[in-house]
């Protein structure tokens, strides 16, 4: 199952379809433009396992680099169009990308990493150029379109988000199968979340994250039709899904956030009847949003916790989640184990370092620390994701927060997720950051930095927000889990695929505070 397929059955199908202007990319095109991508890159002298980086926005050809990178045999890294200049030199260079894709969008970028990554032989830019890079369109839309020889199955190979440190390539062994045994996410669309090659599944997110470019594609391999958003929007969202008559979509918890603050009227505007299935993950989902959601939208709602890694699968439809409120799903792939710091296990109820085991193996490119330090202390080959949960009696797993979030004030465990999961619910919030600043008394303290629905006009406003947000907050945790203090930003620095960079925050009031985490 691939896009050869489909242009042979149905040349004249979307493939792919921007939501915001309706551009349509039909199979046709999608697998000519593939076949030649990997015809040029071939005889630029890339071979089968070698490795091409690209960094756009969600562009209509975006599908086209991936699978033409794919049909190649290449390993091929989608990099965040957010980066820095030196985390995309670094990106660049760490998995040794012998050729570079991107678009005039990033042309400012894309002419400051010329130097930095002398190991590239290949430029092409998109809707463009500047000095260094050739026309994509002009090299790749001459190129032939007969298939190369004996294809086999090219990879990814990403680069975690970055939220906890600098990016981590997520290397895998390249199979090399025949390109006709494509599966990828194939199996686990159709099986858990009923993909058909007569859906429509709305992306939302960036196609570079693990999840979007992998659901994408598996979209595209069974013959559905990919509707991409530009930018994520709520409003947006809901009309798109009308519009199209979508079938299935992934999203985020804080676009459910951002769905559920419009106002009623604009929410009952749009027709929701055609979704068959909303599956969501990256990031834990405040209790109170997700029933909300499943009131609105029907038990429609699937969710899975895993990670780049594929080191395993967790997961749970609505009525298992209504059944164990909070929790994300059950295993399916891979063994949970919980354990302590020295890498006992711990019993049920009782929160500790999430393991996987009998996962495929993977490693943290170029960085055998890192790929150490997944691994857990008792040499039994189980990984992590860094993540803090627990099991409850049904071997249904609950996330408590990141490891490296976890606050410690007198002696205490604080999970900051907890009273995120509080505060978001409150009508004046639109987004939440909890995390631990320094006292000299008890070494850490509870702060919450939040984006205000409208910011306070003065610093009595603001005194009020916060005590009123505090009460709020004790209302519903133990004084201990609550901020002690809290400050307002217009925006948090938020991934767009949901994830929060708290650590920038983090570093910012240790580092004004003089001191290191």
């Amino acid at each position: 199952m691939y896009p050869a397929d489909h242009a042979v059955t149905h040349p004249d199908k979307p493939a792919v379809i921007i939501a915001e202007t309706g551009e349509i990319v039909t199979y046709k095109e999608l697998h000519e433009s593939a076949v030649r991508l990997s015809n040029v890159l071939r005889s630029s002298g890339l071979q089968v396992g070698d490795h091409v980086a690209y960094c756009m926005e969600n562009h209509r050809r975006y599908l086209e680099v991936t699978w033409g990178c794919h049909y190649a045999g290449l390993i091929y890294t989608a990099c965040s169009s957010r980066l820095t200049k030196d985390e995309l030199e670094y990106i660049i260079n760490d998995c040794g990308a012998k050729a570079f894709i991107t678009s005039k969008y990033k042309a400012e970028q894309a002419t400051e990493i010329i130097e930095g990554t002398p190991g590239v032989s290949l430029r092409l830019m998109l809707d463009g150029t500047v000095p260094g890079y050739d026309s994509y369109e002009n090299v790749v839309d001459s190129a032939s379109t007969t298939p190369l020889p004996s294809m086999v199955n090219g990879q990814d190979m990403l680069y975690s988000s970055g939220t906890t440190g600098m990016p981590k390539g997520i290397s895998r062994d390249l199979e090399g199968s025949p390109i006709e045994q494509f599966a990828g996410l194939t199996l686990i669309g159709q099986f858990l979340f009923g993909f058909t090659s007569d859906m429509v599944y709305l992306s939302p997110a960036p196609m570079y994250h693990a999840a979007p470019l992998r659901f994408n594609i598996a979209v595209t391999a069974l013959g559905g039709t990919t509707v991409v958003m530009q930018h994520f929007d709520a409003e947006v969202f809901l009309s798109s899904v009308e519009r199209y008559k979508a079938t299935h979509t992934q999203v985020v918890p804080t676009m459910f956030v951002r769905m559920l603050k419009l106002p009623d009227d604009t929410r009952r505007r749009y027709d929701m009847s055609s979704l068959t299935c909303a599956i969501h993950a990256a990031a834990p989902c405040p209790v109170e949003t997700k029933k909300q959601m499943i009131e609105w939208w029907g038990p429609i709602i699937h969710e899975y916790y895993a990670g780049s890694e594929a080191n395993g699968f967790v997961y749970c439809n609505s009525e298992q989640w209504l059944a164990h409120p909070g929790t994300v799903g059950t295993a399916i792939q891979g063994i949970v184990h919980i354990c302590d710091d020295e890498g006992n296990e711990v019993p049920s109820g009782e929160s500790g370092t999430v393991y996987f085991e009998g996962a495929a193996p993977f490693e943290y490119h170029n960085d055998p620390e890192k790929t150490k330090n997944s691994r857990d202390p008792k040499g039994r080959g189980w990984s992590t994701l860094g993540d803090v949960g627990y099991l409850d009696a049904d071997n249904f797993l609950y996330l408590t927060d990141r490891k490296a979030f976890m606050i410690i004030s007198g002696g205490v465990n604080i999970y900051p997720q907890e009273a995120e999961n509080v505060l978001i619910q409150h009508p004046k919030v639109v987004d939440v950051a909890v995390f631990g600043v320094p006292n000299d008394d008890f070494g850490e303290e509870v702060k919450a930095v939040i984006q205000p629905v409208t910011m306070p006009a003065s610093d009595d406003e603001s005194r009020q927000l916060a005590a009123e947000l505090i009460a709020f907050c004790r209302s519903k945790l133990a004084d201990v889990k609550c901020p002690r203090g809290v400050d307002f930003r217009a925006e948090l620095p938020r991934h767009p695929t949901g994830k929060l960079y708290k650590r920038l925050l983090k570093d910012e009031y240790w580092a004004a505070a003089g001191r290191k985490i």
